[in-house]
């Protein structure tokens, strides 16, 4: 909201880093990979760190959901 001296209410802008990092503890993507020439689906943290791998799209939400985390599929 801008005040009528063209501010931004007093708040300073988030920085490009603390913007980077919003969801990082509260998001999973997951997505289907190949291991070794198998499919199975990988649990992947929001700043691209590999946090597990499923058999299955099922189970690699389930899994997400019970590290308290929203399960997002990424493509």
């Amino acid at each position: 909201m801008q005040t009528k001296q063209g501010s931004n209410s007093g708040t300073s802008p988030m920085s490009e880093h603390a913007f980077a990092m919003l969801g990082v503890e509260d998001v999973a993507y997951i997505r289907e990979v190949s291991v070794d020439g198998n499919k199975a689906w990988a649990i992947i943290g929001a700043d691209g760190t590999s946090l597990a791998l499923a058999p299955n799209r099922e189970l690699a939400f389930a899994a997400a959901l019970q590290a308290d985390r929203t399960p997002v599929s990424a493509h």
